[in-house]
């Protein structure tokens, strides 16, 4: 699919002087987005930026600030599954 944007001359000039890469900028915020609201996962984040490991997608999350989707029942679900795996 292709999105075309229309961004003012007097908005696009300071944030292509800022941001350099604005098309890439704007990507990376759906992207991002998309993975804060559970419609992506890291994996499809990845693909879709073009990342060429899981650790660079790692990475580029942390720097958004996108959080793993982790929560407490998660934890204990791996806690219980690892207990039953240590006592067979």
């Amino acid at each position: 699919m292709n999105v075309v944007i229309e961004i003012p001359e007097d908005v696009s000039a300071p944030l292509r002087s800022r941001w350099g890469d604005v098309q890439r900028r704007v990507l990376e915020a759906v992207a991002a987005e998309a993975y804060r609201c559970g419609d992506l996962t890291a994996h499809q984040v990845g693909g879709l930026l073009g990342h060429g490991s899981r650790w660079e997608t790692e990475l580029f999350l942390k720097r958004v600030q996108a959080g793993l989707h982790y929560t407490e029942d998660d934890l204990d679900r791996d806690l219980s599954a690892l207990r039953s795996a240590r006592d067979r």
